[in-house]
C-alpha cells in the first residue's frame, strides 16, 4: 500500500520559513519523480516544485528563489524548504509521487500552511 505522509505545516508569520517533509512508503522511492503542489481556498491546485529521480529540480516561476526541493533516497523522504513566506503562500501543500504517468501517480493527504501575522 502506497502512503505519502506530509508534515511540517503550520502557522508562520510573514517573512518566516518552514520546512515540509513527505515520507513515502510502498513505492521504490528512488525511481519516482517527487513533487509538491499547493491549493489555496477557491483556487486550483498548482505545482510548486519537482525533483526527478536524478535530482533535477524545477520550480514554479512565482516561487523561484524562495523554495528549495530536495530528497533523501535513503530515508524515502522529500523536503520543501520555504523562505520569505507571504500571506499568499497560504494553502494546503500536497506531496506527489509519480512514475510513468499516469500509471503510477500518488498523492498525500496534504498539510496546511498558513502565513499570517
Amino acid at each position: 500500500q502506497v502512503q505519502l505522509v506530509e508534515s511540517g505545516g503550520g502557522l508562520v508569520q510573514p517573512g518566516g520559513s518552514l520546512r515540509l517533509s513527505c515520507a513515502a512508503s510502498g513505492i521504490r522511492f528512488s525511481f519516482y519523480t517527487m513533487a509538491w503542489y499547493r491549493q489555496a481556498p477557491g483556487k486550483q491546485r498548482e505545482l510548486v516544485a519537482t525533483i526527478t529521480s536524478g535530482a533535477t529540480t524545477n520550480y514554479a516561476d512565482s516561487l523561484k528563489g524562495r523554495v528549495t526541493i530536495s530528497r533523501d533516497n535513503a530515508k524515502n523522504t522529500v523536503f520543501l524548504e520555504m523562505n520569505s513566506l507571504k500571506p499568499e503562500d497560504t494553502a494546503v501543500y500536497y506531496c506527489n509521487a509519480n512514475w510513468r504517468r499516469p500509471a503510477y501517480d500518488y498523492w498525500g493527504q496534504g498539510t496546511q500552511v498558513t502565513v499570517s501575522s
